[in-house]
């Protein structure tokens, strides 16, 4: 591994500015805020979860942690699943399915339990919702689909055939507590896989076609993974919305994070923030998940959206990334080009070990943006348990945290004039 040579510094104000910090209109401003992303892929599936996370709220609060991004708590399709191979939106670890009744991060009991204590502690807590497509299906269905090319949606490879496909939803674990609705053929657009055939594609169902107002990767991006969710459906679209207002009355959130969200219609995105607002208050915080390297799409996307939601800057987490693996990288650019908006560390990008104290100095100790830390990074991860990854940051980010809490206020200056050095 080569190391880049440079420091990160940061500069004190004169004895005269110091004296008058009380004029800045930054004095009397709230408190930073942090937000937590409170899981990593590899939390054991041992359904404590939120008992863990319950009892770590009070050190969480210590370093000024004011919300924190819980992972999908809805039923998966079997009890190790991390809730993006999402089943039923309406078990939160409340009936017995998919061969459990907790999910892989606990029950419904005790998630209400964590979200209370945390309402108590002042931290809000933001939902994690998978809402692109449904996993695990309770039964096949025979229907007319076209086989697309991957990488170019738009264009059809193969005539129309019947196939066999995961599509049908019954809850039967449930029933119809909460909501009546059972998914079939008609409420999806495309699987990627025939049963009859033990084939694998990308298939649209007939009758259906691919949402316009998403991302044109792959000619349409509409298409991500298990049975696609049809938002043309007007059943579809009122199940979903009805489960967004029953959420909200089962915990008091403060906010959601949209899965994916660059794979499902965006109108109805819209339509699904209005619903929360609504419900919740105008200050309910949302964050899209729309991961891409450029920073175009991602203003492209909230021009569309009426700048209804925040994104997480990706933008941002690349450079990282890419600064970190390059010799000799010049840091006066490292904001170039990017949101510098919400930072979530996430292991889409890796960013080398020894950078990482530079990377969480960069967006905890800055006055822009709304910075993320992640729990992979205070508490390690567990991707291989012979060789476990330990905490980033030589276990210093908690400090870093506290640091941001108690002193990152004040009037900023920038100095970023040496390619190797720079300040603020």
């Amino acid at each position: 591994m080569h190391y880049i040579g440079f420091d990160i510094a940061l500069t004190c104000p004169s004895t005269e500015e110091a004296e008058h910090l009380d004029r800045l209109p930054s004095w009397n401003a709230p408190d930073n805020t942090l937000m937590l992303q409170a899981f990593e892929w590899h939390v054991p599936a041992d359904q404590g979860h939120w008992r863990r996370l319950h009892q770590a709220l009070p050190s969480f609060k210590a370093i000024g942690v004011d919300n924190i991004w819980i992972p999908p708590g809805c039923k998966a399709m079997n009890p190790s699943g991390n809730g993006y191979d999402i089943y039923d939106l309406y078990d939160l670890g409340e009936f017995e399915q998919k061969g459990s009744r907790a999910t892989k991060w606990g029950t419904k009991e005790e998630l209400q339990s964590l979200v209370a204590a945390a309402q108590d502690l002042g931290i809000g807590i933001y939902w994690d919702a998978v809402l692109n497509h449904k996993a695990g299906a309770d039964y096949t269905e025979r229907f007319q689909a076209t086989r697309v090319d991957p990488q170019e949606r738009n264009m059809e490879i193969a005539p129309a055939e019947e196939i066999e496909g995961w599509v049908g939803f019954n809850f039967s674990g449930r029933g119809d507590q909460y909501s009546s609705m059972k998914y079939n053929k008609h409420h999806f657009s495309g699987i990627d896989w025939d049963q009859s055939r033990q084939r694998k594609g990308v298939y649209k169902i007939q009758g259906h076609d691919w949402a316009k107002d998403v991302a044109h990767e792959n000619g349409n991006y509409d298409y991500l993974m298990f049975a696609n969710l049809d938002y043309s459906n007007a059943e579809v679209r009122r199940d979903v919305l009805n489960w967004a207002e029953w959420l909200n009355a089962q915990l008091p959130l403060s906010g959601m994070r949209l899965d994916a969200a660059k794979h499902y219609s965006a109108s109805f995105q819209k339509e699904l923030i209005d619903r929360l607002r609504t419900i919740a208050g105008p200050d309910y915080f949302i964050v899209g998940e729309y991961w891409k390297g450029e920073t175009k799409p991602l203003v492209d996307y909230l021009r569309q959206m009426d700048y209804k939601l925040s994104l997480f800057d990706s933008a941002l987490v690349g450079r990282f990334s890419s600064i970190s693996q390059t010799r000799g990288a010049d840091l006066r650019n490292i904001f170039y080009d990017t949101l510098v908006q919400l930072y979530p560390n996430h292991s889409v990008a890796p960013v080398t070990s020894f950078f990482k104290p530079l990377a969480y100095a960069l967006i905890l100790l800055r006055d822009q943006g709304q910075p993320c830390i992640f729990y992979g990074d205070l508490y390690g991860l567990q991707a291989d348990v012979k060789d476990p990854m330990t905490p980033s940051c030589r276990g210093k980010l908690p400090i870093l945290a506290r640091a941001r809490k108690l002193y990152a206020y004040g009037l900023q200056r920038d100095y970023f004039d040496r390619p190797n050095c720079i300040g603020w």
